[in-house]
């Protein structure tokens, strides 16, 4: 079976097409992109997935430095197999749409569990949440724009500021309907009373051509490089 890459494992990958590098020089690199936007970035994490994709032949040692009394560090480069393997492994993710679970929609699917006051300043506080981070990539995105790099390097940026953005409106539209009672909501002392809640149920989906059975695949990996 084909080895699969977590995120970590691509980004180590990709460091290494860029340059040989020693593990330390990577997680000082990652740090410094922030890109543990992507990911849980921690050393102990970040050498053990070297030595898995060491053991699986997608890295190999480029030397050995070695300084006056500091400790040898291994500088490792990207094989030939490992490149084929980035590049698999990111026509996958780009190409074949996964199922997350993001929090957020589970939150909004309960959120008739709470008072709608409550909903309203909950809302609140995630709308100066999401709009401080979608200021922050903008700034960012509009910073690295001004000092001349590329587009192709900020497609990621591109499409959180858009993602929030949509959000954004969406939530905002839902807090404004809350406040002016244009969403019926029932709050806890009106429960028992009337007609009982009706969520979604299996029965709205019927007759639905459903997404591809690849959409719907989810798995979640605790080692950084699985078989």
């Amino acid at each position: 079976m084909a080895t699969e890459l977590t995120p970590l494992a691509v980004m180590i990958l990709g460091l290494t097409a860029e340059r040989p590098m020693h593990p330390y020089e990577m997680v000082q690199t990652l740090i410094a992109r922030k890109e543990d936007r992507f990911a849980n970035i921690r050393p102990g994490s970040l050498y053990h997935t070297v030595d898995r994709l060491m053991a699986r032949e997608l890295l190999q040692v480029n030397e050995v430095e070695r300084s006056g009394n500091r400790p040898e560090r291994t500088v490792y480069a990207i094989t030939d197999a490992g490149s084929q393997a980035l590049r698999a492994r990111l026509s996958a993710m780009l190409g074949t749409p996964t199922t997350e679970f993001p929090e957020l929609f589970l939150a909004l699917a309960e959120s008739h569990e709470l008072p709608r006051v409550e909903v309203i300043d909950l809302l609140e506080r995630r709308l100066v949440a999401m709009s401080e981070e979608l200021d922050y990539y903008r700034s960012a995105r509009t910073q690295a724009t001004d000092r001349g790099v590329s587009e192709m390097f900020l497609l990621d940026v591109g499409c959180r500021c858009a993602t929030l953005t949509a959000q954004l409106d969406w939530l905002r539209s839902v807090r404004d309907r809350l406040v002016d009672g244009s969403l019926t909501w029932m709050d806890h002392a009106r429960r028992g009373q009337g007609a009982p809640p009706c969520p979604l149920a299996g029965e709205d989906f019927s007759g639905i051509v459903g997404p591809p059975a690849h959409h719907a695949t989810h798995t979640t990996k605790t080692e950084d490089v699985t078989t």
